[in-house]
């Protein structure tokens, strides 16, 4: 039995799965508080079941992602240690930034000290302009943490209660841009993720459930809970990630899809080709800045079912917002699930209450109760399906996109729908129309990212670091350090190296028969030359087991 659990902004919900059929499953509000809304849903699925056949928990959340959509996060000031030949003012960070001098070159050694003054400066600004989070990132910090923790131990010595997040211990890989967006946005979140670690901990632990416990990426992979803290921002996009994986096993192996999860606060979308999710080959993208979380070739929009609506004027505005449950549950103010139910397009709430919500927009302007829900529906639909044409234009540019166009022998796009999450079945049939494609609405559509997580493929990684100059190689994982044995020592030594690695973490696990197939994530090489001659390489290498799903769920409840 395997149990799958993700946690929205609007609602939590989870499914059990047994031999690969739906069991139970619950839908519970989210909550405030987070622990509730788990236990709860625990509850309604655990009803009958011992905890001790539970095997495996996976957790998805898109919690991290509308803190980031909404911009509900504190401001984060940047500290950066950029180095000779790079000018930070080129890149706008959309934070207070102070430069200060400093430098570690490629290799990791000081090329120029810090200069404490400049530290200090930076401390009083950061405090005279109320920052209470603070990034510190150095160019090549991967290679040497030393400038970014002597800056941060000099934050903590004025301010011990500040947040301090440096980079080399949020990223690994190099390209320092996306380091810095990628600790900001570590540094504003991490509070809000460690309350939900704490709480799905406290949840399993008080209902006596201790099967493994993972944490869903961005990228359709897990990691362990235990490892989870030091990243939140990997799970930037799980919920979108956990959908897709939702809808790959609800539908034929091989389709080729456009998945559309239209949540409370957002709505994700992503795209399966050949029954594979498409993998981008950049980081996640925040804000028209890039970051250095790998993931699916997803967006989440911040609009969705509980959308604030508002009446400027004379015209009816979809807000990016959500302030509470639709009007017609009770909620504060209009929202698109309240248009629906006034359209018979959804069975939530009381009608009553939301012709109401309709009316107080409508009326002031002249408006009848289903005009404004059909403009308020039109306004959402407008906004996705303007995303779902610029996602098309950044998927046509992935290379498995493009073999995906080789293989069709023509230049086409997926002509299907795919609609998830509560609020599909209201949206998804004009969502198609609009763009020319077949809607679908799967079986258990609504809790395609519960499913989603529950038949992730658990997965493990090894970031390997080899110099051949000095001879020695680094598992970050393991923390361990070896010599090199073989010599010369090439980039293709180095994949083996880490696979025979992995191949060791994989059995430590159990995981031994995901092995058939390894993923490179990360492969970077880099050539030391002295005199004009070449002395060595530096291979920074990261593989992992393969990401995906068990299998579909099946009519028989096999895998």
């Amino acid at each position: 039995m395997y149990i799958g659990i993700d946690v929205g902004g609007t609602r939590t919900d989870a499914v059990l799965l047994e031999n690969g059929l739906v069991r139970a499953y619950a839908e519970v509000p989210s909550s405030s508080d987070i622990l509730s809304s788990l236990l709860e849903a625990l509850d309604q699925i655990m009803k009958g079941v011992p905890a001790e056949l539970i095997e495996r928990s996976v957790f998805s959340t898109t919690l991290i992602t509308n803190y980031v959509a909404e911009k509900k996060y504190d401001p984060v000031g940047l500290v950066l240690i950029p180095g000779p030949g790079l000018c930070s003012t080129q890149f706008n960070y959309q934070s207070d930034t102070f430069t200060i001098s400093g430098a570690i070159d490629y290799r990791g050694r000081e090329i120029m000290p810090l200069r404490m003054e400049e530290i200090e400066n930076a401390i009083v600004e950061l405090n005279a302009r109320g920052y209470r989070k603070v990034a510190v990132v150095g160019k090549f910090s991967v290679r040497n943490n030393k400038h970014e923790k002597e800056v941060a131990e000099q934050i903590k010595k004025h301010f011990p209660h500040w947040h301090v997040e440096m980079g080399h211990q949020v990223a690994g890989s190099l390209n320092y841009p996306r380091r810095v967006v990628t600790t900001m946005l570590t540094c504003a979140t991490r509070d809000k993720y460690s309350l939900f670690l704490d709480s799905v901990k406290e949840a399993m632990s008080s209902r006596g459930i201790e099967g493994s416990l993972f944490i869903l990426k961005a990228d359709g992979g897990t990691m362990p809970l235990s490892k989870a803290t030091s990243v939140p921002i990997e799970t930037i996009f799980s919920g979108p990630a956990a959908s897709t994986l939702g809808v790959q096993a609800l539908i034929p192996p091989g389709e080729t899809a456009v998945v559309v999860d239209i949540g409370g606060t957002t709505t994700d979308l992503a795209l399966i080709l050949g029954g594979q999710p498409l993998i981008s080959t950049r980081g996640v993208p925040v804000y028209d800045q890039l970051t250095q979380v790998r993931a699916m070739a997803v967006k989440s929009v911040p609009v969705g079912g509980d959308s604030v609506v508002e009446r400027v004027g004379k015209e009816i505005v979809v807000y990016s917002e959500r302030l509470g449950v639709p009007y017609c549950l009770g909620g504060p103010m209009p929202t698109p699930t309240d248009a629906l139910r006034v359209l018979g397009l959804t069975g939530v709430g009381g009608k009553e209450k939301a012709l109401e919500a309709m009316n107080i927009l409508g009326q002031p302007i002249g408006l009848g109760t289903s005009e404004v829900a059909n403009r308020i529906v039109n306004l959402v639909i407008d906004v996705i399906v303007h995303e779902i044409e610029e996602m098309f234009l950044q998927w046509e540019r992935e290379p498995a996109y493009r073999v995906w166009e080789v293989l069709q022998k023509r230049r086409e796009r997926p002509s299907t729908v795919v609609g998830v999450g509560g609020g599909a079945a209201g949206f998804i049939v004009q969502i198609a129309a609009r763009i020319d494609c077949h809607p679908v609405i799967p079986p258990y559509a609504p809790l395609a990212n519960a499913i989603g997580a529950a038949v992730a493929l658990p997965t493990l990684q090894v970031s390997l670091r080899a110099d051949t100059e000095q001879g020695v190689y680094t598992v970050e994982e393991e923390g361990f350090q070896g010599k090199i044995e073989k010599d010369p020592f090439t980039e293709e030594d180095a994949l083996v190296l880490a696979n025979d690695w992995l191949k060791k973490r994989a059995g430590l696990y159990g995981l031994d028969n995901t092995l058939e197939k390894t993923e490179v994530t990360r492969r970077d090489v880099f050539t030391m030359v002295r005199n004009w001659i070449t002395t060595g390489r530096i291979y920074d290498i990261c593989v992992q087991t393969p990401r995906g799903i068990m299998g579909q769920i099946g009519a028989r409840g096999d895998f």
